[in-house]
């Protein structure tokens, strides 16, 4: 019976994959902000395209899944990240992990993204001002995880978010939450996240103040200060369903990991990684990422 119902999931899994193209949210593609929230952190994980939900653990989880906080057996556990993203920007994040016993485990994060430095130009100065502004997003996470079985983990983040453009800010929180499933079927793992829900986002900041003259006004009176907002955005909230097997064990390993992942703002995902490790002292990762878009 035990066997049935993991043959169950993992039919689920593959059909869903398998749907990804005709799933896709084609009339919403590019239309959520704060997109930094997806942008992913750590060697392991990236290089397996995120695709290890099911099995990741410790505090790279803090982000892919924060079930797999628990999932360690390292009672604190630090991970200093740097990626060199495209076009000079960069990636900053930090995660640590701490084990509470009985009562589970707690896990802080911070992540940065910096754009770098951008020359300011206006209608006016169409060359530039001569002045260099430098937007960043901060994101804040307070992460809980528990062993709630032998074979099932579970946990949640809270995130604090606040993206700056000059003077002008948006801020907010946002959750994550998923769980991690042993099935005890020839080590396979299955993993569920859905990551960035929260309230929608909007830009405020003196930039969107105008000093203006209504036609009525009195031609003697002084102008009036109105302040604008920008549109409210929604957050880029996604769903993943992923399985992770051992393929080989011993002194060298073999693990694959399969992902579906729905995307509110883009297309439906595939994620496939493999993973070959020696002794827990070198691995040769690869991943891949399928949405169905032939360009």
């Amino acid at each position: 019976m035990k066997v049935n119902r993991i043959l169950v999931w993992t039919a689920m899994l593959l059909v869903a994959a398998s749907g990804a193209t005709w799933a896709a949210s084609e009339n919403r593609i590019g239309t959520g902000g704060l997109q930094q929230l997806r942008l992913p952190v750590g060697a392991r994980s990236t290089a397996l395209a995120g695709a290890d939900i099911g099995s990741v653990s410790g505090a790279e989880a803090l982000f892919y899944n924060p079930s797999g906080i628990a999932a360690t057996d390292h009672a604190t556990e630090v991970l200093f990240s740097n990626t060199s993203y495209i076009a000079d920007m960069d990636v900053n994040f930090v995660g640590v992990t701490q084990s509470l016993g009985d009562l589970g485990t707690l896990g802080l994060s911070a992540k940065v993204f910096s754009v770098g430095e951008i020359e300011r130009t206006t209608e006016s100065n169409p060359d530039g001002t001569g002045e260099v502004f430098t937007p960043t997003t901060t994101i804040i996470g307070l992460g809980y995880g528990k062993r709630m079985t032998d074979r099932v983990n579970f946990g949640g983040t809270l995130y604090y978010f606040s993206e700056r453009i000059l003077q002008e800010t948006a801020s907010g929180v946002s959750f994550d939450f998923g769980f991690q499933y042993d099935t005890g079927y020839r080590g396979m793992k299955l993993g569920m996240a859905m990551k960035n829900f929260g309230s929608n986002g909007q830009f405020s900041g003196t930039d969107f103040e105008r000093n203006i003259r209504y036609g009525e006004d009195d031609p003697q009176a002084g102008s009036r200060t109105v302040t604008n907002g920008s549109s409210r955005f929604e957050l880029p909230a996604l769903f993943q369903l992923g399985l992770s097997l051992p393929l080989a064990r011993g002194p060298t390993t073999v693990n694959a990991h399969g992902l579906f992942q729905s995307n509110s703002f883009g297309r439906d995902e595939a994620r496939l990684g493999v993973e070959v490790g020696y002794r827990k002292t070198a691995a040769l990762r690869a991943g891949y990422v399928y949405n169905g878009d032939e360009d």
